[in-house]
């Protein structure tokens, strides 16, 4: 079963230094027909004013992970980590027993533009910890590049949670498949361009939300790029 999810049906919330659009209920967005999908709990597309940001804030048992698209984004958590995290990088927080963060764009003139990603982890109490690696264009070039996962390759940021997380970037003349589990979810969402997958057409900001499938074909890409996530059922 494949259900599409509009981009225009997405919760939204216009905080004047943060515009952001919200794939499940978060924060003053509730759709009980949207709580999450499998073990994903958030997606949320956010951009945030220049000098701008999230105050210090707590996390506690959730897989975090940040995905810029655009402009940068300052990180800063009571692990000790003080980071940038630019267009192509990943990073990963595995909130665990508990942390606090900051996240800011610093940069003069420059809105940032990045997916907030939630996935429930299926340790608890863990220490916290984080990640952050560069994915290579290259890598993603017609094609599903793994970029987080439970059992990830040297490629990939390790999260704590049932769930894989590919990343790929598509043109005419490009394809894809991934193979999925019998017992798997899977939802797929359409960050820039335009897409086929499993013959539907996905634009900017569209969702699929998958199960009972075994496979997921892209095709017919335009400047598409795209984010695939192999999920539990819970």
């Amino acid at each position: 079963m494949i259900t599409l999810r509009k981009s225009q049906d997405r919760g939204y919330a216009d905080h004047g230094w943060l515009k952001s659009f919200h794939s499940f209920s978060f924060a003053g967005y509730y759709d009980p027909q949207h709580m999450g999908w499998g073990n994903l709990r958030v997606i949320n597309e956010d951009r945030i004013a220049p000098g701008m940001g999230f105050g210090t804030h707590s996390h506690r048992n959730m897989e975090i992970i940040s995905y810029v698209l655009s402009g940068e984004l300052a990180h800063k958590d009571s692990m000790g980590n003080v980071k940038g995290i630019p267009p192509g990088d990943v990073q990963r927080m595995s909130a665990g027993s508990g942390v606090t963060h900051s996240e800011f764009n610093h940069a003069e003139g420059k809105e940032t533009h990045f997916l907030q990603i939630w996935i429930m982890p299926n340790v608890a109490e863990i220490a916290p910890s984080y990640e952050q690696k560069a994915i290579a264009a290259a890598a993603k070039d017609g094609q599903l590049t793994l970029i987080a996962s439970n059992n990830p390759n040297e490629g990939a940021v390790k999260i704590y949670a049932d769930a894989s997380l590919y990343a790929g970037v598509f043109n005419a003349g490009q394809a894809a498949h991934l193979t999925l589990g019998l017992a798997r979810k899977a939802y797929v969402h359409l960050i820039r361009g335009q897409l086929d997958v499993n013959h539907t057409t996905l634009h900017a900001g569209d969702a699929l939300l998958i199960e009972d499938e075994t496979q997921i074909t892209i095709a017919n890409g335009s400047d598409a790029e795209v984010l695939v996530f192999d999920l539990a059922l819970v």
